[in-house]
């Protein structure tokens, strides 16, 4: 399935929604409509588990025809929030995963040189989420060095608590795209959360693909664009660490819960790599997706 977060027009509240065909099935009147008891957000959905994924498709596959028409609303008609606008936790992200972008850190960011023995984990505040089209805040004030990084986002969709590498993909609800904007000059003697956790620092979207849907996380091709010109372009086959890896190695210490978000990292191609160094000033846009999940676009603006 393909599950997003959005309004029908700006006086209605947030509300899940499945996307089908180009269009938006609101999942909560559904429910009420076939007297499924289906709920209207996208973390309470997450947390009432397959069973309840399971009686959604079951609805969805009788085809948009077979649906009340009440239900059904184009999908160009509507806005679309983050998939999941307040996350109840940190975002948790992680830092150098892809071994060209581990050799471009080091040569422009005085990172270490070598490959990272384990994880790299660092943290996003809820309040860096935004949604597709919401504009990334540039505060010269605080920075003059804003950066880009496409990004796989994997949603953990039930609790995780030292589970094995064998088992962690089990625990992922779906996938979504983020934009982990960064601050290159805010990094502090080695701490990161001030460079990646400024207000509007994760583009997050459009959407969250379903882990059944999805296949193969780790064969996914990524992109990003600024003003129409390609910056990065990879495949998630290049992770340092892969996903169960990742889940794995964070859940040793920390419960992961359901609706949790980890940023899996970015490819090559960050404007702190290049030479000269490029950055992010206002009236730029920014275009990323990860093939088979979706796409962003979202412009810099003053503040």
């Amino acid at each position: 399935m393909k599950l997003v977060t959005y309004r029908a027009s700006v006086e209605d509240a947030a509300t899940l929604g499945a996307v089908v065909d180009g269009f938006v099935v609101d999942v909560a009147r559904l429910g009420q409509s076939t007297g499924v008891d289906l709920p209207g957000t996208m973390l309470e959905f997450i947390d009432r588990g397959l069973m309840t994924q399971k009686a959604l498709q079951r609805l969805l596959d009788a085809g948009l025809e077979a649906l009340p028409p009440q239900v059904v609303l184009p999908l160009a008609n509507v806005t679309l929030l983050a998939p999941i606008p307040r996350p109840r936790k940190n975002i948790f992200g992680i830092g150098l995963n892809y071994v060209e972008h581990v050799a471009e850190s080091a040569r422009t960011l005085n990172t270490a040189k070598d490959l990272p023995s384990e994880p790299v984990i660092f943290s996003k505040p809820t309040t860096t989420v935004i949604g597709p089209g919401d504009p990334i805040r540039h505060n010269a004030e605080v920075t003059q060095q804003m950066d880009w990084e496409v990004e796989l986002a994997a949603i953990i969709g039930t609790t995780a608590r030292r589970v094995s590498e064998e088992a962690a993909l089990n625990h992922v609800f779906g996938y979504s795209v983020m934009i982990d904007v960064s601050a290159r000059d805010c990094r502090r003697a080695g701490q990161w959360i001030v460079s990646k956790g400024q207000d509007s620092f994760a583009p997050f979207g459009p959407c969250i693909v379903t882990s059944d849907e999805v296949g193969d996380p780790h064969d996914l091709t990524l992109w990003l664009t600024v003003n129409g010109v390609e910056k990065q372009r990879s495949n998630t086959r290049h992770m340092l660490f892969k996903i169960p890896e990742l889940i794995a190695d964070i859940s040793k210490g920390m419960t992961l819960e359901p609706g949790d978000i980890i940023a899996t990292g970015t490819p090559e191609g960050v404007g702190a790599g290049r030479d000269p160094q490029e950055w992010l000033w206002p009236g730029d846009v920014v275009e990323c997706g990860v093939d088979g999940i979706g796409q962003l676009r979202h412009s810099v603006i003053a503040v």
